[in-house]
């Protein structure tokens, strides 16, 4: 394909896209943030308020509108575990590609300004505000529009799969139950796509090529075998803190903030 049939296509592309997110994706966007789905870690009677199966239902609507081939959706649910969304889509190279969001959201928190609300949906400026539109509720829209896009030009792609769960704000306590369960249809992703980052500004594309990690522990320090008078403390006893610090510092560079 030539430079200026590629240029001419990727400008096409974009046209299609941006009237789609105009015409279909902004009205859906601003139905699902006037759903109070908080995450059930901010909403113990997430199950019982419906909010979250209401969200769910308004997301898998829209997907099976949308012109993709052979495209398969489900929902899991569990007992006493939120729902997944998982969609299959096969492609014509033989790889998979895993694209990742979630459709919980954020409690509504203060400091809203007087005509914004965290359930009241606003378009200023180009700009959609609302709990939940940016985190994560755009990441399914974001991704079966790109796959249609590159159906619809007949451009090939690999098997994709779509993951969208509704605990992430809670810490994802029912991902790891769900991957188990899907470990042979997920098929081992070639290329993993986390729509849930963010960008430095809305010019360009931004990818993150590395998310923060977590880590979890228990840490005991023990610099004597019994006590003494507190007037040895960190003399010619080490403090417990200052060798925490330093082994701290293996890790974190306190100085530049660099992670090994």
């Amino acid at each position: 394909m030539s430079k200026i049939i590629e240029e001419s296509l990727s400008k096409q592309l974009l046209k299609e896209i941006q009237h789609t997110w105009r015409e279909e994706i902004i009205p859906r966007l601003s139905d699902y943030i006037k759903i109070p789905n908080k995450s059930p870690a901010f909403d113990p009677h997430w199950k019982s308020n419906g909010y979250m199966h209401k969200a769910m239902n308004l997301i898998v609507n829209w997907c099976t509108k949308q012109p993709i081939a052979n495209m398969k959706i489900s929902v899991l649910e569990e007992e006493n575990r939120t729902p997944l969304l998982f969609i299959e889509i096969p492609g014509q190279i033989d790889q998979t590609v895993l694209l990742y969001g979630h459709l919980d959201k954020q409690p509504e928190l203060r400091g809203w300004q007087a005509d914004l609300g965290p359930w009241q949906p606003v378009l200023r400026d180009g700009k959609l505000y609302g709990r939940g539109s940016a985190d994560d509720g755009y990441a399914v829209f974001a991704a079966l529009t790109a796959i249609a896009g590159l159906q619809r030009h007949k451009i090939p792609h690999g098997r994709c799969v779509i993951l969208i769960e509704a605990g992430e704000e809670s810490g994802s306590p029912d991902l790891p139950f769900y991957l188990e369960k899907l470990q042979e249809p997920l098929d081992q992703p070639s290329f993993i796509v986390c729509l849930d980052s963010g960008c430095g500004n809305y010019d360009q594309l931004w990818s993150t090529t590395s998310l923060r990690g977590l880590i979890s522990g228990v840490l005991r320090i023990e610099v004597l075998t019994k006590g003494i008078h507190s007037g040895l403390g960190s003399g010619a006893v080490p403090a417990a803190f200052r060798i925490l610090e330093l082994l701290l510092d293996r890790i974190e560079d306190r100085q530049t903030v660099i992670f090994y």
